[in-house]
């Protein structure tokens, strides 16, 4: 039984992941463009841009995914 207080996507969160890219978001990159702040997926390590970032790209991956929880990076 779940607690109505718990969240319900923690068992997204994989442990030890890879980030896709180190040096940022990788989709950017092959843009020529730049970002404001990056995000990692916690589901899989998508490396892409903040919300205040022209392309938005982590957001654009959980449209596309549905991976619901990132982080700073």
């Amino acid at each position: 039984m779940t607690d109505e207080n718990t969240c319900t996507h923690l068992d997204a969160i994989v442990d030890d992941l890879t980030p896709s890219n180190e040096n940022g978001c990788g989709e950017c990159i092959e843009l020529g463009d730049h970002w404001v702040h990056l995000r990692i997926c916690m589901s899989c390590g998508n490396v892409g841009c903040c919300n205040d970032s022209k392309n938005q790209h982590a957001t654009k991956h959980f449209q596309k995914d549905g991976h619901p929880i990132i982080q700073s990076f």
